[in-house]
């Protein structure tokens, strides 16, 4: 489970005295805790993805937001954070692969929009971003 494997690399971390790593590691498994107390029992390998993702949206919006403000310092700490929370997920998949599943679930011209992302969610689920799933979806439709 990737439960294990976060406090596994948050006790590393921790004897390595990684400030940043030991933060982020904790952030993520505190997520995974409550949202495992949330649903009262153990989560899915979906779940735990779903629970990933959300942390890695919120670090990607900070890291918009301190390159706005211009603050240096924060965003190489957004990255580094991005970086570690992205080693959880599967290997993302290129904007071709993206269409070639796409296409091959058969998603094509005409179809709605909503359709279309209800058979490319599931899919794609933590394989990409949301925001290039859309994307493609688009650029098929």
């Amino acid at each position: 489970m990737l439960k294990t494997k976060v406090f596994e690399q948050l006790k590393t971390a921790m004897k390595e005295k990684d400030a940043l790593a030991k933060g982020v590691l904790s952030l993520l498994k505190s997520a995974l805790d409550a949202a495992e107390k949330d649903k009262g029992e153990a989560l899915t390998a979906a779940e735990e993805m779903a629970v990933i993702n959300r942390e890695v949206k919120q670090t990607n919006q900070a890291l918009e937001g301190a390159q706005t403000a211009g603050r240096a310092d924060l965003i190489e700490k957004e990255k580094a954070k991005l970086i570690l929370l992205k080693s959880f997920l599967p290997k993302q998949l290129s904007e071709e692969e993206i269409a070639g599943k796409l296409a091959a679930a058969g998603i094509s011209k005409g179809m709605n929009m909503g359709e279309a992302m209800k058979i490319a969610k599931p899919l794609l689920t933590g394989q990409a971003d949301g925001a290039v799933i859309s994307k493609m979806v688009k650029s098929l439709i």
